[in-house]
């Protein structure tokens, strides 16, 4: 039979070939090594060579120790020409409708655009030139980091999507800790006077309540028998007599209330210094399968000599058994927050060509876009370009995305 962890694993590798079936491919390529490979003719400086009658003009996009800019290269009967004898205007219409358009200035042997080429370099382009009183017009696809999935594939590859917008990021600090019982969920039960133990009437394990009569003592000097009852209700976690010993000093048994619980975690002095008490703090078992908001209940003054840190406690809600003393757990203490104009989701970002992106939606259309970003929690990442606000973008199944774009060949060499 096969277990159900392999049956999500077949069904996600599934989707998975589904949507990747369903996507396209780039239509074109600019010259530069945007999109997959095609024939075209290159000129003396490998960009895309443009032939009009005997009027050519090379395309190149130039990013060696600058920001991306366009450099054209303008021939007459496959020999260089003055640019300054030319003029040039060219416009690119970007997914989405945006539309950047560039005017050109001669410098040395060819004609330099007047603006950045910005991230990503995939767009439709419209080149116009003039030489000798004579207009010259090239029209081109140059996509990059581009694809196309059919909708029910989408949904069958688990590809979400939300909108790029201001958001809250938290300042959260992350901690290991263990559960321990409050102070005053703990109790030894001990004898009033020495004496002779004749009776216990708890086992290890057992519930008590308050008031409930545990064990019975004859006083050594009286000779009187009295009761013993439990101090708090709980339960037995120790028994340290029996029957006929002798009780003095050493408890007879110690009661632990299991819903008087707090985490323990130790704090480093740089993070001791932001947390304080009464902050959020969500606290996680290791599997991670449960998971409650607490408080910070308090931060001990003194700092332990060997280790030099400081000791947090959260208080923790009833847990119902989940969480028992002794457990080691995980924490996030959130200590601060911070509104910001623009962000996307931590889990939506990617990595192409070696920079962070998000893959915008329009329609069934994916396209990289490489984004500039600030603050970063786990949950939110700050962007501070690269992104339109309002634009679509893949939270869940980014990664089938970028990995069919970089199936289909995609490079970036100008």
């Amino acid at each position: 039979m096969i277990s159900n962890m392999n049956k999500r694993n077949i069904l996600l590798g599934g989707m998975a070939a589904l949507a990747l079936a369903a996507c396209g491919r780039p239509k074109d390529d600019d010259g530069q090594g945007h999109g997959a490979e095609e024939e075209f003719e290159r000129g003396p400086h490998n960009g895309r060579l443009l032939r009009d009658g005997g009027f050519s003009l090379e395309v190149t996009i130039y990013e060696t120790g600058v920001e991306p800019e366009f450099r054209f290269f303008p021939y007459w009967q496959n020999k260089p020409v003055d640019p300054k004898a030319v003029t040039v205007t060219t416009q690119l219409t970007r997914l989405g409708g945006k539309v950047d358009r560039f005017a050109f200035a001669p410098q040395g042997d060819y004609l330099r655009g007047q603006g950045v080429v910005a991230e990503p370099h995939s767009f439709d382009v419209r080149i116009d030139a003039t030489y000798r009183g004579q207009a010259y017009v090239w029209t081109y696809a140059s996509y990059e980091g581009r694809t196309t999935i059919a909708p029910a594939a989408a949904v069958a590859a688990g590809v979400q999507v939300e909108q790029a917008g201001p958001a809250t990021l938290s300042d959260r600090i992350d901690l290991s800790g263990r559960i321990e019982t409050t102070p005053e969920g703990r109790s030894e039960v001990r004898a009033w006077y020495p004496g002779r133990i004749m009776a216990l009437s708890a086992e290890l394990g057992q519930a008590v309540r308050k008031g409930q009569v545990i064990a019975r003592v004859e006083s050594s000097e009286s000779l009187q028998t009295y009761p013993i009852p439990a101090p708090i209700s709980g339960v037995i976690v120790e028994k340290n007599a029996n029957v006929g010993g002798v009780a003095y000093d050493s408890p007879l048994y110690v009661i632990a209330d299991p819903n008087a619980l707090h985490a323990e975690f130790f704090l480093f002095p740089r993070d001791a210094e932001k947390v304080r008490a009464g902050q959020k703090v969500e606290v996680r078992t290791l599997d991670k399968a449960t998971k409650v908001t607490a408080r910070v209940e308090t931060v001990l003054p003194s700092a332990d000599p060997a280790t030099q840190t400081v000791m947090a406690h959260v208080h923790l809600p009833g847990s119902q058994g989940v969480f028992r003393p002794g457990l080691g757990v995980e924490a996030s203490f959130f200590t601060g927050e911070q509104g910001v104009a623009l962000a996307v989701r931590t889990e939506a970002i990617q990595t192409f060509r070696d920079m962070p992106v998000v893959f915008a939606r329009f329609g069934d259309t994916y396209e990289v876009r490489m984004i500039a970003t600030g603050r970063q929690t786990p949950e939110w990442t700050e962007v501070l370009g690269g992104l339109e606000p309002g634009t679509a973008y893949v939270t869940k199944g980014a990664f089938l995305i970028r990995a069919d774009i970089e199936k289909s060949g995609a490079s970036h060499d100008h």
